[in-house]
């Protein structure tokens, strides 16, 4: 019934173009934090600490606007395009700021806005007092316009600007300390490795303006069964290497962890609600034109499922509160891909949304740790403070048991529907992959949950744990709700409401003929799922509750080489140093020679030359003519000679 339902076709939207109403007015969704973002650049010395209030009140009136644009849309449910002036208009190339607004832009700009509203929120506790406070909250709001200009854009152009200011934007904030070193060379390693997914997503708009003359995206979505399986195939590898980068899949997914440098707050936005969900939704908007090649898209479901299970082995042995959240991201962004990959399009931005509701409260939950240990970032100097800290304590409660995919949490829905379509549609060892992961992330979440707030205070001495303040914790409250009940009343089942709202956008999957890869249906793959979870946590609360960890280091159960190496991100970042670093340094410097020694000694040696000729040609211009007489009559007798000698040899031929 539920393959049915997922491969059945989806009914088609209208396509209205707008110029008034409320999405009339979608176009103040970016511009609002964007005018925010200069104002307070602009004016941060005189509004100081006041600088707060702007960027938190141009988030909330991005929020508000885009409640009252999802009203619109849900009431009438159409695929709204909001006409705005050409910024490119070359020979057959035509490009509009227009705005696309459907169901999933719907979704996406309540997640964006709403998560990004409270963390500024949260940022006005947390970052008070520091030398830069206003400077935070106008590169705040420029994150913020930019992955709302990305969400909105109706071309692949329009939605690459906010794709590279999004780059741009956690830059600036990775950075934000650039003053230690390894903060501002995380920033460029993040800058960087995004670079390497935005030049095949370049490739991407190039090809697609080649095969389809346009970059609209409705027009590629309609125009998507006449392309070639060879082109479909190569479009939708090209977008994924994009989506690799801002999604931090493999290979591109080093980035991350390291990105943890920046203050906590925008671990939170990048994690929860702007840059790592930008290449999820690009595959899921271009949907339509995935199906077309079943081998891309299994290619896709491979690279999530391995994605999903190398970060969640390597965040077992992190000991850093937010690099264990780091890989736990970079792991459920894989389950996403495994849905796009298997062709649950709907379960994946499901997975999506759930994710930010805990994976936000989960980095703010840890913010508000280090608020309260004066900035302790490592598990072993954390514990006991359960009791100190019962606000952050409850709401990380829940996060733990949503991320861990305990049900009725909100990533048991999203997470077991995503595993449960991947069985369903024949992708049996993306599922396995998929369970395994599972039961990694219920162990580490749970060792992570442990060694932070349970068993004795292993802290700092002189460091006195306490609360957050107000502005911290209420959005905690407000995201706890959210994981807790979220999956519940979005989704409980597979024909739930955000199930339903999302069809009209879902590439049709009827033609591939997906089989299930065993008798089991979902009645059957739930309690698998729930057993999963059960052994994680219970072997991660067997070797870490019931043990003394006042000891630190010495007395953690899981050693040997493997743990080691998990300890050491599995050699990754080693050997990219290696191979991109050290080798590409070499081979830098040998071209550097070869350039200037071969191409540039080319290039001057026919200089050279030039100026040595004309030098000696200008010896013979004396400007008396007595001398140039007496060359001409020289030269004349010498080719008399040759002429006579010449002659005389032809003529002694001729004899003979």
């Amino acid at each position: 019934m539920l393959l049915a339902a997922a491969a059945g076709a989806t009914p088609a939207n209208d396509i209205l173009t707008v110029t008034d109403g409320v999405v009339g007015l979608a176009w103040l969704i970016p511009t609002v934090p964007a005018l925010g973002f200069v104002a307070v650049l602009v004016a941060r010395r005189w509004l100081a600490a006041r600088a707060a209030y702007l960027g938190v009140a141009a988030a909330a009136v991005a929020f508000v606007l885009s409640v009252a644009v999802a009203v619109e849309v849900i009431g009438t449910p159409a695929t709204y395009v909001r006409e705005l002036p050409r910024w490119i208009d070359v020979g057959g190339l035509t490009v509009g700021f227009d705005l696309l607004v459907d169901q999933l832009t719907v979704v996406m700009l309540l997640v964006v806005t709403g998560v990004g509203l409270l963390v500024h929120l949260y940022s006005v506790g947390y970052m008070l007092g520091d030398s830069r406070f206003a400077r935070f909250f106008a590169y705040l709001n420029l994150f913020l316009a930019s992955m709302l200009i990305l969400v909105l854009g109706s071309n692949l152009l329009t939605l690459f600007l906010g794709w590279e200011l999004v780059g741009l934007s956690s830059y600036l904030l990775i950075g934000f300390w650039f003053e230690k070193r390894a903060y501002a060379t995380a920033a460029k390693k993040a800058f960087i490795t995004n670079r390497v997914g935005d030049v095949a997503f370049m490739v991407a708009m190039f090809l697609a303006f080649a095969s389809l003359g346009t970059l609209d995206l409705l027009a590629i979505i309609d125009a998507a069964p006449t392309l070639s399986s060879g082109v479909t195939f190569t479009l939708v590898l090209l977008l994924l290497g994009g989506a690799a980068a801002k999604s931090a899949q493999i290979p591109l997914y080093v980035w991350l962890p390291d990105a943890m440098a920046g203050p906590t707050p925008v671990s939170a936005l990048i994690h929860a609600a702007t840059m790592v969900t930008a290449g999820v939704y690009l595959t899921v908007r271009l949907s339509p034109v995935l199906v077309g090649s079943v081998d891309a898209m299994t290619i896709i479901a491979w690279i999530g499922a391995a994605t999903a299970l190398l970060a969640a082995l390597i965040a077992v042995r992190q000991d850093d509160i937010k690099k264990v959240l780091a890989y736990s991201t970079v792991s459920q962004l894989g389950y996403m891909f495994i849905g796009v990959g298997v062709g649950a399009f709907r379960e994946g931005i499901f997975h999506l949304v759930t994710h930010a509701f805990f994976k936000g409260l989960l980095f703010l939950a840890a913010g508000s740790v280090m608020h309260a240990l004066a900035n302790e970032t490592d598990l072993w100097r954390m514990g006991g403070l359960r009791r100190a800290m019962p606000v952050t304590f409850a709401t990380s409660t829940i996060a733990w048991l949503a991320i861990s995919g305990v049900p009725p949490f909100a990533g048991f829905f999203s997470k077991d529907q995503i595993l449960t379509e991947a069985y369903l549609h024949g992708y049996g060892g993306v599922y396995l992959v998929g369970l395994v992961g599972a039961v990694i992330t219920a162990f580490y979440m749970t060792r992570w949950y442990v060694m932070v707030f349970l068993g004795p205070a292993r802290h700092r001495p002189g460091v006195h744990p306490h609360e957050s303040p107000t502005s911290m914790t209420i959005p905690l409250v407000v995201l706890g709700l959210l994981s807790a009940v979220g999956g519940l009343v979005l989704n409980p089942v597979h024909s739930g409401p955000l199930y339903r709202f999302l069809a009209p956008i879902s590439g049709d999957i009827t033609a591939i003929g997906y089989e299930p890869v065993g008798p089991l249906g979902e009645a059957q793959l739930i309690p698998i799922s729930i057993v999963a979870v059960t052994i994680g946590i219970a072997l991660a609360w067997r070797l870490y509750a019931r043990r003394d960890l006042s000891g630190g280091r010495l007395v953690e159960p899981v050693r040997g080489p493997v743990a080691e190496l998990l300890e050491r991100r599995l050699l990754v970042d080693e050997v990219y140093e290696a191979v991109f670093v050290t080798f590409g340094t070499r081979l830098a410097r040998a071209l550097t020679w070869v350039d200037r020694r071969l191409v540039d000694g080319a290039v001057m040696g026919s200089g050279a030359l030039s100026v040595a000729t004309g030098r000696l040609a200008r010896r013979a211009q004396t400007g008396m003519v007595r001398t140039y007489v007496a060359v001409m009559v020289v030269v004349v007798a010498l080719l008399l000679a040759a002429a006579v000698a010449l002659t005389a040899d032809v003529t002694v031929g001729l004899v003979r």
